[in-house]
C-alpha cells in the first residue's frame, strides 16, 4: 500500500515539475524578447512606437525603456522563483525514487 502511495506522490510531483518547466520556458522566452527590445531601444535615435492591442502608438523612448526594464526585472525574478521550485521538486522526486528502490530491495 505504501508503495502505491509513493508512486502516486511521485506522479503528482512529476506533473508539478512539468508545469513548472513549461512556465519557466514561457518566462524565459518572454525574457529574451524583452531583452532584445531593450537592446533595440538603446540603438534607436528617433521615434519609438509601442504596440497596444491592434494599434501602434508613438511614445516616449524613456517611458518604454523604463517599462521594459521593470518587465525584465519581474521576469528574472519569476524565472529564479521557478528554478528554486524546480530544484525542490527534483530533490523530492529523487528522495521518493530512492525510497521505492529501497523498498523493492527488501
Amino acid at each position: 500500500m505504501e508503495k502505491e502511495n509513493k508512486f502516486q506522490e511521485m506522479q503528482i510531483l512529476e506533473q508539478n515539475l512539468q508545469n513548472i518547466l513549461l512556465q519557466k520556458q514561457a518566462f524565459q522566452m518572454e525574457l529574451i524578447e524583452t531583452q532584445s527590445a531593450l537592446k533595440e531601444i538603446e540603438k534607436s535615435d528617433g521615434e519609438v512606437f509601442k504596440i497596444i492591442g491592434q494599434l501602434m502608438i508613438k511614445t516616449e523612448k524613456n517611458k518604454v525603456k523604463e517599462e521594459l526594464e521593470n518587465k525584465n526585472k519581474l521576469l528574472e525574478l519569476r524565472t529564479k522563483n521557478l528554478e528554486k521550485q524546480e530544484t525542490i521538486l527534483t530533490g523530492k522526486l529523487e528522495e521518493i525514487r530512492e525510497e521505492i528502490i529501497n523498498q523493492q530491495e527488501k
